[in-house]
């Protein structure tokens, strides 16, 4: 999948598969009928009604585990299906205590299940008035797209087996304060879990702005910079070493451009260097604060009139978040790309533990460690100014002919010592397994693909 930089051990690939990517099985007009089923409930605020059968938030949460539970059916129940939820009693946008529920689907890892990759989107939805719950709340694009895009993920990729664990979820509590989200990063440490990736999807369904502006093959992907996780020794240092543009997030969000370049006629990605967009704020937070690598797919350009607003017309112009307004042809677009990221994912290992020792020397000693799974580690390199790691060419032109030293310990730690001198480069490594290949893990204080409270 993702181009490889220079390998450090023996590559034992497999073939490329014949079979038909998973992708190609997403269905524009599924995603416009799960829209417009979440639609139906009238409001989905997550102080509406839990008990109403067929409005409010309780009845959409009901369907979305139902739903789950049907995918689940046709791959011979291969999808484990559960509410994980908690009763919020005191916050600014929930008055009284409320249970706030997510619906969750677990498709095992038959290799590394304690090893996982989770799809989100929110399902709850809101008017202009946050804590207006019973006005009409349609959520059409925020985020009626990110829930059908994770039911339409997990109907592509639930008959086939993987290595790690895929989680897909539909958040509540998103609107009153990411409540969703942070029950789900709570519970996903309290099961041990280790989080390879978080992909979030808000508002993932249209393809212009108020102003006309379009952009109908792009998706913004948004990462954090320095990690939310941070101690202060390892902020020192970082001062010392490096690594403010290095987190786990924003190595996944490289990670993702890169995929998303392999296939130029299909959905591309503007990174987004910054946690999410300006003043506002997402369910990948609760996990970055956890240090878990997280991202937030949002579109390329955001139409401000029909997101969470009051149904109205105003000197004659509409506003809401209706089906009407969306794009689903766009919509279908990073569906597929969600879905090749997850596909690789859960098929590559963890990222490597990467370390260097380039301080008063001419050259650099690079050291990381086989991750289970993992038949080899490529390095990755890159100026200090630049934004992206260098291409296997572009490695081959630094090194020259130069043949890094390698050594396996009994401990499977790989080290390699390179001709150049470290003050002047980034350095990283990805894990493989046959052509799939994990994100780049820096070599910088809080790189590593974990909680740095772990280090």
């Amino acid at each position: 999948m993702i181009k490889r930089a220079l390998l450090l051990a023996a590559l034992l690939a497999s073939p490329l598969s014949a079979q038909t990517h998973p992708a190609e099985a997403v269905s524009e007009e599924r995603l416009k009928g799960d829209v417009e089923k979440l639609v139906s409930f009238g409001t989905r605020h997550t102080l509406s009604s839990q008990d109403d059968p067929d409005r409010g938030i309780g009845a959409a949460v009901d369907w979305g585990l139902a739903e789950f539970k049907r995918i689940g059916a046709k791959c011979g129940g291969c999808l484990e299906v559960l509410p994980v939820s908690d009763t919020i009693t005191a916050a600014p946008r929930i008055p009284t205590p409320t249970l706030v529920r997510n619906a969750v689907a677990i498709q095992r890892g038959s290799e590394r299940p304690n090893e996982v990759v989770i799809v989100q989107g929110h399902i709850d939805s809101r008017v202009s008035d946050p804590l207006d719950f019973t006005s009409d709340a349609p959520g059409a694009n925020d985020d009626g797209s990110g829930t059908a895009l994770v039911l339409e993920a997990a109907r592509a990729l639930s008959g086939t087996q993987y290595p790690s664990t895929i989680i897909y979820a539909l958040l509540s509590g998103e609107e009153q304060g990411l409540h969703g989200g942070r029950t789900l990063a709570n519970w996903a440490e309290a099961q041990g879990y280790t989080v390879k990736a978080v992909l979030n999807n808000d508002i993932v369904g249209n393809s212009c702005g108020k102003d006309g502006y379009c952009e109908p093959k792009v998706v913004r992907v948004f990462s954090e910079g320095p990690r939310a996780d941070l101690t202060e020794r390892l902020r020192a240092s970082q001062t010392r070493y490096g690594g403010e543009n290095d987190s786990p997030g924003r190595n996944l969000s490289r990670w993702v451009a890169d995929l998303a370049a392999e296939h130029s006629d299909e959905m591309q990605v503007r990174q987004i260097w910054r946690t999410d967009r300006m003043g506002r704020g997402g369910d990948q937070v609760p996990f970055l604060q956890k240090g878990y690598p997280a991202v937030r797919f949002s579109v390329g350009v955001e139409d401000y009139d029909h997101q969470h607003q009051d149904l109205r017309t105003e000197s004659g112009v509409f506003y809401g978040d209706t089906v009407e307004e969306m794009d689903f042809a766009y919509l279908a677009g990073v569906t597929k790309l969600n879905v090749r990221a997850l596909d690789a994912l859960a098929r590559a290992p963890m990222p490597p533990e990467v370390s260097i020792d380039a301080a008063v020397r001419v050259d650099t000693l690079l050291s990381a460690k086989l991750p289970a799974g993992a038949e080899l580690i490529d390095i990755a390199m890159r100026r200090t100014n630049a934004t992206e790691w260098a291409s296997r060419e572009e490695l081959e032109g630094i090194l020259g002919s130069a043949e890094p030293g390698l050594e396996v310990s009994e401990g499977e730690i790989i080290t390699t010592t390179l001709p150049v001198r470290g003050d002047d480069w980034m350095f990283g490594a990805s894990a493989c397994a046959g052509e799939y290949c994990s994100p780049v893990s820096s070599a910088v204080p809080g790189g590593a693909f974990e909680p740095v409270a772990k280090e």
